[in-house]
């Protein structure tokens, strides 16, 4: 077996080829702990969280995040409010009142009845009963805000520019149907809104309407995305996770056959293209549809929307045909590595559920880390506001009354604490990643390094994994930490960028702009030399810093077909990712339009969702694929370097066609 050190000394690593080990026979056996240090590190950093944690939930009230605030500070729910869990708001600013339960009307809207601070109040044409809704009382307030008619005339023409409801501003708000989100916040449903809209475009409202100022208070695109996606969620829950799931594992199976491999790449690119294609179609379809009925059922605002979404899917389509056609002979090349991921884990099928296991430990860690993360936020005071200056605008009618809210304010300790639980955050993901990659090219390095293929089995992962964790934690823990650190820094850039936006400081923010994006490039190429440094350790246990220069050698060397094979072979992969959450979230679109189109305001929050879910279940799932191409490519150019002719490890298919695609892109280069 191979040497635990790639090179003598540090005056080879300046030599143009690697050298051998005399015994060299696959990755080494002889492995020692690497890095410790980090191991020890991480291990003291996990005890930190964990005391910070403890901390928070001995000291912190989870019930100040869970549960609602209402504009005077009471917790619904709980002490004085426990028989009035949930809260309707009232204005855009969060003041609420507490209430028995959310409320219901069969009409959606009543203009005529409004929610006040100080409960229920109704003129003469209101279609509700006064008891349709049970507010807590809140009479012995001694700043209450009554509601009468010259601060809060029902009149549909004048209340929306009144003091009580002042825009959305006030401390009164129209009578609507409402769904229960989020821990008992009762929001206006999408069917609400629209219905609101309508009542109160009137003719002296119209140009403030137009003007945009009505538009963003009663159509806010958040309560309309909440209200969707709740409206949507078992649909989400069903396109996103099952039915993404069961594409992607069925995906990844079928990679490995190597018969249908090929058809299953060319597959999924002209799928997808066709997908994007027939979804633009289909949305240019339901647009014409809507604008041609009579009434007219979706706004304006909506249809233009979607016809917005269509052109960009068409876009979007000639954009990856183009691609696929300019790339076409790299993409037919670039499959050699696929090919062999695929029959190495044809080898090791017990692969294929790896992801399984780090999503079941990625759940733990992120399970107690919200637990300690909830706990420490609810350390605080609330702190009551006086917003009148706010919400005094020009087309209220002058008065002298105030708007309370109450707001929570997490005290400094806490705030502190919070970015040691973060970077705690980012270095625990990136270790948990970290491990999986080492564990991955452990296991395909020693099936590339086996002549005789039979050899490998189940038995190769699980000695693997144990490898893994008894030898190189540290090293993973040394990567990750690298880039946690990174993410840090970007994160306070975010922070920095933010207060020059407040601000108005245009040359801070062009500053930070570019430094941020400076910090992502480096970012990726740190994660980038971090695989091909843990693929190193993997085949001859090396420590971290050792592994990533002889693997950034090893890349310099031969710059050219790891990067060009690298960009095509990843480029294949993320196309069967979009593959997955593209044909999802197309069944997820064609469900919704089909069951659900008169419930949701918009499609596009469901939709969008369904999408991001997906395309994270095929990630899971295509990432095995993706590192153990990237650990082939690099044993590849290793056993290259290391052998000549019928002594190389690879496979004479494999040598074929990298040899091709190498000639391939000199021609390329030099314009043949």
């Amino acid at each position: 077996m191979a040497e635990d050190k790639f090179y003598d000394n540090d005056d080879d690593f300046d030599k143009k080829r690697l050298e051998a080990p005399a015994d060299f026979d696959g990755p080494t056996s002889r492995r020692r702990c690497t890095d410790i240090l980090f191991a020890l590190l991480l291990l003291v950093m996990w005890v930190g969280m964990t005391g910070i944690g403890v901390f928070s939930w001995k000291h912190g009230d989870i019930d100040m995040i869970l549960r609602p605030m209402d504009w005077a500070g009471n917790i619904c729910g709980k002490d004085t409010m426990e028989n009035f869990p949930n809260i309707v708001y009232v204005n855009k600013l969060l003041g609420g009142v507490c209430v028995k339960e959310c409320p219901k009307v069969e009409n959606q809207v009543d203009v005529h009845t409004l929610v006040t601070y100080n409960g229920i109040y109704q003129g003469k044409n209101a279609t509700l009963d006064a008891d349709f809704l049970e507010v807590a009382d809140y009479s012995a307030r001694g700043d209450l805000v009554s509601c009468d008619e010259n601060m809060c005339p029902t009149n549909p023409q004048f209340s929306w520019f009144s003091r009580g409801i002042n825009q959305g501003l006030g401390f009164a708000t129209y009578a609507v149907d409402t769904i229960e989100i989020v821990g008992n916040r009762c929001i206006r449903t999408p069917k609400a809104s629209i219905a609101l809209y309508d009542n109160i475009t009137t003719d002296s409202s119209i140009a403030e309407i137009n003007s945009g100022s009505i538009i963003s208070s009663l159509n806010g695109f958040y309560q309309h995305l909440y209200g969707d996606l709740y409206q949507a969620r078992g649909p989400i829950m069903i396109f996103g996770i099952l039915v993404a799931m069961v594409i992607g594992f069925t995906y990844a199976m079928l990679l490995r056959i190597q018969p249908v491999l090929t058809i299953m790449i060319w597959g999924s690119i002209f799928s997808t293209i066709g997908i994007v294609l027939g979804s633009g179609l289909y949305v240019n379809n339901i647009v014409s549809e809507w604008k041609a009925a009579d009434p007219q059922v979706y706004s304006d605002q909506n249809i233009l929307a979607a016809q917005i979404g269509s052109y960009a899917l068409f876009i979007i389509a000639v954009v990856l045909a183009l691609v696929t056609i300019s790339m076409r002979q790299q993409i037919m090349l670039s499959m050699a590595c696929v090919r062999a991921a695929g029959r190495a884990l044809a080898c090791m099928p017990t692969m294929m559920v790896f992801p399984v296991f780090q999503v079941i430990g990625l759940a733990s860690f992120l399970g107690m880390w919200i637990f300690y993360a909830v706990h420490l936020a609810s350390i605080g005071h609330t702190v009551e506001e006086d917003m009148s200056d706010f919400t005094n605008t020009t087309n209220v009618n002058e008065d002298t009354s105030t708007v309370q809210i109450s707001t929570f304010e997490i005290d400094d300790f806490p705030k502190k604490c919070g970015w040691y639980l973060l970077f705690s955050f980012f270095w625990t993901i990136a270790f948990i990643s970290a491990m999986g990659e080492i564990i991955i090219a452990m296991t395909i390095s020693k099936w590339y390094f086996t002549r005789d293929k039979r050899r490998v089995g189940a038995s190769t992962v699980f000695g693997c994994i144990y490898e893994s964790i008894r030898y190189h934690i540290g090293t993973a823990a040394f990567g990750s930490f690298v880039i946690a650190v990174i993410q840090m820094i970007k994160t306070i850039v975010a922070k920095m960028q933010k207060k020059a936006r407040e601000l108005d400081n245009k040359f801070g923010q062009m500053l930070l702009c570019c430094l941020q994006c400076c910090i992502c490039c480096f970012e990726k190429f740190l994660k980038f030399l971090n695989k091909n440094a843990y693929i190193q350790t993997a085949i001859f246990g090396t420590p971290f810093c050792r592994s990533a220069r002889e693997a950034f050698s090893l890349i310099v060397r031969n710059a050219g077909k790891v990067a060009s094979i690298s960009y095509v072979s990843t480029v294949v992969l993320f196309v069967g990712k979009i593959f997955i959450s593209s044909l999802t979230t197309a069944a997820a679109y064609i469900y919704i339009d089909r069951e659900m189109a008169v419930e949701l305001y918009s499609y596009a929050g469901p939709c969008i969702l369904v999408f991001i879910i997906s395309y994270v279940i095929g990630d899971m799932f295509l990432s095995i694929f993706d590192m153990s191409t990237s650990t082939i490519l690099q044993c590849y150019v290793a056993d290259e370097e290391m052998f000549d002719g019928d002594d190389c490890y690879a496979e004479h298919e494999l040598r074929n066609w990298l040899n091709d695609f190498e000639e391939e892109e000199k021609k390329l280069v030099a314009g043949q």
